[in-house]
């Protein structure tokens, strides 16, 4: 029926205009509303709109706001994404910096445990109650720092 339609009326191509996002359009370009301004039983070029038609129109304009609300819904997602791919570079960095520092205080703390072989190797007893009791007056001053100005703060 609508080669009928289209063969009888040479303008019927400018009455079935494409709709844009913003809805139908009417001959000369402009939107009518939702629907185009086109009402059940409204006559344009002396025909009125099937039912089918009608249908199709609500079908096309809800598709069409259901794809704008999905390209939105993407355009979020791919934020987020490029947010946690950021985020994941960032923290691999910082772990790779704590990696290394790991790296040197291992390293300091083996020349610090050489050198005391060393010493005790060659100082003798004498050093070593040197540093038992260094290692003790610390502890004792830390426990001390810790009970009673953890007390008296706010």
């Amino acid at each position: 029926m609508r080669s009928k339609l289209n063969a009888e009326e040479p303008h019927s191509n400018q009455m079935h205009q494409r709709r844009t996002a913003s809805g139908n359009l009417n001959r000369n370009g402009n939107s009518n509303g939702m629907y185009g301004g086109r009402g059940y039983n409204d006559v344009e070029g002396g025909r009125g709109m099937s039912a089918s038609e009608t249908n199709a129109n609500i079908m096309e304009q809800q598709n069409n706001e259901r794809i704008s609300e999905l390209s939105d819904q993407v355009a979020r997602l791919k934020g987020l994404t490029i947010g946690i791919g950021n985020e994941v570079k960032e923290q691999n960095r910082l772990l790779d910096d704590m990696g290394d520092g790991f790296a040197s205080t291992r390293d300091l703390l083996a020349g610090s445990l050489q050198r005391i072989g060393v010493m005790l190797e060659s100082g003798g007893a004498k050093h070593m109650c040197y540093m038992v009791g260094f290692v003790v007056f610390v502890m004792v001053f830390l426990y001390w720092l810790m009970t009673y100005k953890g007390t008296s703060g706010a």
